[in-house]
């Protein structure tokens, strides 16, 4: 099997599977990076987003041999002490409801939020439109990245 030399959360990480390996399943069994979850392995519920040089991603359908020279994000990595705005604005509207699909909806949240500083609510619901929140939470889900804009400004 081929080894790899990945860059997550500001560290150099090696790790050693097949090529075709998705990077959610490197993360989660090899180097025990669980905030990023398995949802449906197709790449259309958004529980396993993670950054790609801020970029959101699914990693479920990325494979380990397309991260060369790449800078991956995970949740655990967007901040140390979990202060960054989208998780504070999260936590002030208390939008979690089972939590499952958080982690994901945060990582959406975020890259959009570095993109476009000041969204409308049709902007926010479009960016975060692709993520499935199974608890239907997503009238927090949207306050908050309200919320995390005016935070993030």
């Amino acid at each position: 099997m081929p080894n790899y030399i990945l860059h997550i959360n500001g560290k150099e990480r090696a790790v050693t599977a097949d090529a075709d390996t998705p990077l959610l399943w490197v993360l989660r069994d090899q180097l025990d990076l669980v905030g990023t979850k398995f949802g449906c392995g197709i790449a259309q519920c958004g529980a396993c987003t993670v950054h790609l040089d801020g970029i959101a991603i699914r990693s479920c359908q990325m494979q380990v041999s397309f991260l060369d020279d790449v800078k991956i994000t995970t949740i655990e990595g967007l901040s140390e002490d979990g202060k960054h705005p989208v998780q504070e604005a999260w936590k002030e509207i208390d939008v979690p409801q089972c939590g499952y699909c958080q982690a994901g909806q945060i990582m959406t949240a975020t890259a959009f939020l570095n993109e476009n500083k000041n969204p409308s609510e049709e902007e926010i619901r479009e960016a975060m439109h692709g993520n499935i929140c199974r608890c239907a939470s997503y009238n927090r889900i949207e306050m908050a990245v309200k919320v995390a804009a005016e935070k993030m400004l």
